[in-house]
């Protein structure tokens, strides 16, 4: 007799189906699949509430969701109910908040130049750079970052970092996307990926001509860590053979294997909650 998936389970699925851009038209179209979204938003377990955030940002990535996104109903008030409520950890009111001006600008979509100039910054961004002045991305590479271990050795130390929003990996280059407050100092990062013993990082920026270069981080100048305590558990992913950012972190086949679970994945929610 087969188990009955949870809902951590079935959420950290459908977020990892939305990370593959294959995906988001069909999760959006599904009858069921928004509808459980939302109340995940609402889960009294935060891991599942950081989780539905996270497949959110990504099916709003699709600029054609965004407006179905916003009309779901109760997609907005429980945006709001998490940026409201006092337990709500930081990063996730963060992540929420980022959400919600993203859809709440999705109305003047179609207003012109301007929008397609934004959305074309946008597109090649780990949950849009420009769009939350609060937060910011960083690229790294990272020396050593060679298998799934190390993947996991990187993602403990990343976690245990306040103010990191979420990453994701492209392990094929060995760079890793961090999303992190804006007032974070990219060398956080870097002593926390140090801290190791295995790898080290080196960030990634753009030279005057436009080539990408590797800048060093001067060891003295790494800084100590503030603990994150308050944030959910990453849970661990598999890796991503993507090499692009907005498909980093997919580890769930598009077509027929992904069709098939967002199917099994409605089902479930269908058959756990009423509406």
């Amino acid at each position: 007799m087969s188990v009955e998936p949870d809902a951590l389970a079935v959420v950290n699925q459908l977020r990892d189906l939305a990370a593959d851009p294959m995906n988001r038209r069909a999760i959006v179209q599904d009858q069921g699949c928004l509808p459980g979204l939302i109340l995940f938003l609402d889960h009294p377990n935060p891991q599942v509430v950081y989780s539905a955030l996270l497949a959110v940002r990504y099916l709003a990535e699709c600029k054609a969701n965004r407006e179905k996104l916003k009309v779901e109903l109760g997609m907005m008030l429980s945006l709001q109910n998490v940026m409201q409520k006092s337990t709500t950890p930081g990063e996730t009111k963060l992540l929420a908040s980022e959400i919600y001006e993203l859809l709440q600008a999705s109305s003047s979509a179609d207003s012109g130049p301007a929008e397609e100039a934004v959305s074309g910054r946008r597109k090649a961004q780990f949950f849009l750079g420009s769009s939350n002045k609060r937060a910011k991305t960083v690229i790294l590479h990272i020396d050593g970052l060679d298998d799934s271990s190390r993947r996991s050795l990187c993602e403990e130390a990343l976690l245990k970092i306040r103010g990191v929003i979420s990453f994701t990996f492209q392990m094929a280059v060995k760079r890793c996307i961090v999303r992190i407050r804006s007032d974070l100092k990219a060398e956080a990062l870097a002593s926390a990926i140090a801290s190791t013993e295995v790898m080290k990082a080196q960030q990634v920026l753009k030279g005057e001509n436009g080539d990408e270069v590797l800048i060093p981080f001067v060891e003295d100048g790494l800084v100590d860590v503030e603990q994150n305590v308050d944030l959910p558990d990453y849970l661990p992913e598999d890796e991503s053979p993507s090499q692009e950012p907005d498909k980093a972190v997919s580890r769930v086949g598009s077509g027929q294997d992904g069709a098939s679970w967002l199917g099994a994945a409605a089902n479930f929610l269908s058959r756990s909650f009423y509406w």
